[in-house]
């Protein structure tokens, strides 16, 4: 079989949600409506209709028993809704929904690169006049990552200074210094991150808020040079390209995961439970680093380059266990001399389990 990668079958998931909330009304309507006729109103295949249909059975009002769920009569080809589950009716938030939404939206006003924060604004400060006295409830808002290093990253972006930073690669494995000229701060994934133009790869770079381990404003502008375009990130930030290395790999029922976490290329069922993984990497060192956390269910089957790059670090680790700790050297009284290993080992060298 073979899989969409995971950010595509995110984005269907979200278009269908969207095509649900829409399709009771447009029902409700147009009682008997032919499916035919409502697939060509809605944009789909009747096929796609019938299952949204079928989907709008299990969807209502919590309790989800008889009386609680969304209801239709079929005859022939024609629908109906017969129990709309109250979608009609407006909206009546009770105070814990109502403080509920505050907090998101107070949420989504602090989240870098919201495009229309005004909007926010004004459906939290509805929102919180709906309230009443919710709005004076003891919640704080703060987004998981530095604050204050976000904060300083959007004010560099709004005044469009450039920046130098201390920068941690997680797929070299390695931190750089580099000078940014930014372009825009924005959330991908739940995370935050800074788009610039990076004056060492003379390219325009996606730097993660967490990852920047040291950030400094330079006494200039940002020299933005006219080539730099911010990136389409609708389907993620890491885009798989013909030109990555791809690498497939065996993979055990426990590791199955990694086809919902990461976009992969092909998923085919393998000898037993195993399944065959193919999918698009940054470069090797990653995916070697990448294939000794998930464990022994997973197996490299192409490249043999990497494979060779796996078996050498799990041997060279192997090796390491398997010397022993150096003895305490002992002075004539016999206790252990100031400075020597304890008999169990120095900690900072022996990597057995403590």
């Amino acid at each position: 079989m073979t899989r969409p990668a995971a950010r595509s079958g995110s984005r269907t998931s979200a278009d269908r949600l969207a095509r649900l909330l829409n399709l009771v009304p447009y029902l409700l309507a147009r009682p008997g409506i032919e499916i035919a006729e409502a697939a060509g109103d809605l944009g789909v295949t009747e096929r796609q209709l019938r299952e949204d249909l079928e989907l709008l059975w299990v969807c209502g009002l919590p309790g989800y028993g008889p009386g609680d769920l969304i209801d239709m009569a079929f005859d022939g080809d024609r629908v109906t809704i017969t129990y709309d589950a109250g979608i009609d009716r407006p909206l009546r938030l009770t105070p814990d929904e109502a403080l509920a939404l505050v907090v998101a939206l107070r949420m989504l006003a602090e989240t870098p690169g919201v495009s229309n924060r005004e909007a926010v604004e004004r459906a939290l400060a509805k929102i919180e006049s709906a309230a009443g006295d919710l709005v004076g409830a003891p919640v704080e808002v703060r987004l998981p990552a530095d604050t204050r290093r976000v904060e300083a990253l959007r004010a560099a972006v709004a005044g469009g200074r450039a920046l130098r930073i201390t920068y941690y690669t997680a797929a070299r494995d390695e931190t750089t210094d580099r000078t940014i000229d930014p372009l825009r701060m924005l959330m991908v994934g739940g995370r935050a991150y800074v788009e610039a133009w990076c004056r060492r790869a003379e390219a325009v770079r996606l730097f993660r808020a967490d990852r920047i381990d040291a950030v400094t404003e330079l006494d200039e502008p940002a020299a933005v040079p006219p080539q730099a375009r911010p990136q389409d990130l609708s389907d993620g930030v890491f885009r798989p390209s013909p030109d990555l290395p791809l690498i497939t790999l065996r993979v055990g029922r426990g590791e199955r995961w990694i086809t919902e976490y990461y976009p992969c290329e092909r998923v085919e069922p393998g000898d037993g439970d195993q399944w065959l993984v193919s999918l698009r990497v940054t470069d090797l060192n990653w995916a070697r680093r990448f294939v000794l956390g998930l464990g022994p269910d997973v197996t490299v089957v192409a490249p043999v380059e990497l494979a060779e790059q796996v078996r050498a670090t799990a041997t060279a680790a192997l090796d390491a266990y398997a010397r022993p700790a150096p003895a305490a050297r002992r002075n004539p009284e016999g206790d252990a001399e100031p400075g020597a290993p304890t008999p169990g080992g120095d900690p900072a060298v022996t990597a057995g389990p403590r």
